[in-house]
């Protein structure tokens, strides 16, 4: 099993993000993009013990090891989380020329729980790759392609996407806990 970075000293970036344009960000549910910096020890973490941890907690079902799509997109179905397992890349959230956008540096170890609306992309990897276990909630609808278009009517969808009962790398207590109101099991 892998092991986390103490809640008590980790590092957790949150963001809000305005709407732009057609792209919701987090403006329907007010949930913040979250990033745990480092939560796993990137000496000593693999795709298959990342994806034991996630399972091992139940909130999420890991999916697929990937880098991220280098075209602006969200998912309107579910909220996504992403972990780290291999190199290191400069990544945005927000659509490009939003004054609201959020641009990070995400590296190896690093989470990011990305709440349904929110458009990201990668904009450059390092040069030795980038990839990601990539994970969606259990029992949340499959997960879909927006990228801000005309047609893509979403709000509602996005309303009605539930957010975490627990914590999906702590469990009953965590970040995405104390994000907003959600309730512990």
């Amino acid at each position: 099993m892998a092991s986390l970075a103490a809640l008590t000293s980790l590092k957790v970036s949150r963001h809000q993000i305005p709407r732009y344009g057609l792209i919701p960000n987090t403006s329907i549910q007010n949930k913040p993009l979250l990033i745990y910096h480092q939560v796993f020890d990137p000496q000593n973490i693999t795709p298959s013990l990342i994806e034991a941890h996630i399972r091992s907690v139940g909130s999420c079902e890991p999916q697929w090891r990937y880098p991220m799509y280098r075209t602006t997109h969200f998912h309107s179905t579910t909220h996504e989380l992403l972990v780290v397992f291999r190199g290191d890349a400069l990544l945005l959230f927000g659509g490009e020329g939003n004054p609201g956008r959020v641009e990070i540096k995400a590296r190896k170890g690093d989470a990011i729980l990305i709440p349904a609306g929110v458009a990201h992309k990668l904009v450059e990897e390092s040069p030795g790759g980038f990839e990601m276990v990539g994970s969606y909630p259990r029992g949340a609808a499959s997960w879909d392609m927006c990228y801000g278009a005309e047609g893509e009517d979403v709000d509602d969808t996005i309303r009605g996407v539930e957010w975490f009962h627990k914590d999906p790398l702590f469990g009953q207590t965590g970040p995405a806990v104390d994000a907003g109101e959600a309730r512990v099991d």
